[in-house]
């Protein structure tokens, strides 16, 4: 075996399927040697008494991201990529956001310019597309996929990142054809626009009134509406923004229909929490019931 650049001693190693006392290899930047008493390496660390465990993904972030209104993350890509790694973290993938009139192919060649010289740790993108026009369904998305771009962001809010249900089956048929995954941010658009016009009608402008203008019925609606635009092209969805119990339903649905809905975040209050399993299991009773799976 090569000498080894970097070997981690006497340390409990947690794999996916073991814990086994060993030591590990590096070299390169790879693991190329799991076992005991490995030889030398050109530096190394006693993890004696310590676990040595593989690090963490953080598969959805948002670092030096520019808002469709002009505002910029606070993090950029070196203070993020620090604080990730003191946490065990050693990959991030944040979004490469498309806003309008933009080429969604100098994007990315845009993050990689802000996060080369300054991430310390690994990366990858998610892109975010607010436009999908003939060139970028046609040509530069993809391309991009095939590059290695798999996953993308739509919204169906905010004024200038949401698009309509045509783009949105436009974008799907594109992820079914070329193997990609669709993220969707699902709330109700036109929900949301007059509940908040009436919220400043009345002078409530507090950051409370921020979660009345989002009803529950907004993100109900357009959840159950991006699921049935993923049925009709038959593709799987993944739900990036659900947190309402009453969504559970809609997930439930989508299992037992064979169409994926992967990955629903539930941020419900604790007098609440109750009434999310007691809409799961009777979802399931009904769909047993009725003769499903």
């Amino acid at each position: 075996m090569a000498d080894c650049d970097l070997v981690i001693r006497n340390g409990t190693v947690v794999t996916a399927a073991d814990r086994a006392r060993c030591d590990v290899g590096i070299k390169d930047g790879r693991i190329v040697a799991l076992g005991e008493s490995l030889p030398s390496g050109g530096r190394e660390i006693d993890a004696s008494g310590r676990l040595v465990l593989p690090g963490g993904v953080d598969s959805h972030c948002h670092i030096e991201q520019r808002s469709s209104t002009g505002i910029l993350c606070a993090d950029d890509f070196y203070t993020a990529t620090v604080s990730a790694a003191f946490g065990g973290t050693t990959t991030v993938i944040p979004f490469a956001a498309q806003h309008r009139g933009q080429s969604l192919r100098q994007v990315v060649q845009d993050y990689h310019v802000a996060a080369g010289p300054k991430a310390v740790i690994d990366y990858a993108f998610h892109l975010i597309i607010s436009d999908p026009t003939e060139q970028v369904l046609g040509q530069e998305l993809p391309a991009l996929i095939r590059d290695g771009y798999t996953s993308f962001k739509v919204y169906m809010t905010y004024d200038r990142l949401k698009i309509d249900d045509r783009q949105m089956l436009d974008i799907l048929a594109v992820a079914r054809k070329e193997g990609a995954m669709v993220m969707v941010h699902a709330e109700n658009h036109e929900m949301i626009k007059w509940l908040t016009d009436r919220l400043l009608a009345r002078g409530l402008t507090a950051p409370r009134f921020h979660a009345v203008s989002h009803a529950r019925l907004a993100e109900g609606e357009a959840t159950g509406r991006a699921i049935a635009l993923a049925e009709l092209v038959d593709v799987p969805l993944l739900d990036v923004a659900a947190a309402r119990a009453h969504q559970v339903v809609d997930v439930e649905l989508v299992v037992h229909d064979d169409v994926a809905l992967f990955h629903v975040e539930l941020d419900v209050a604790v007098e609440e929490a109750e009434h999310v399993a007691e809409f799961v299991v009777q979802h399931r009773e009904e769909v047993h019931s009725a003769g499903g799976r």
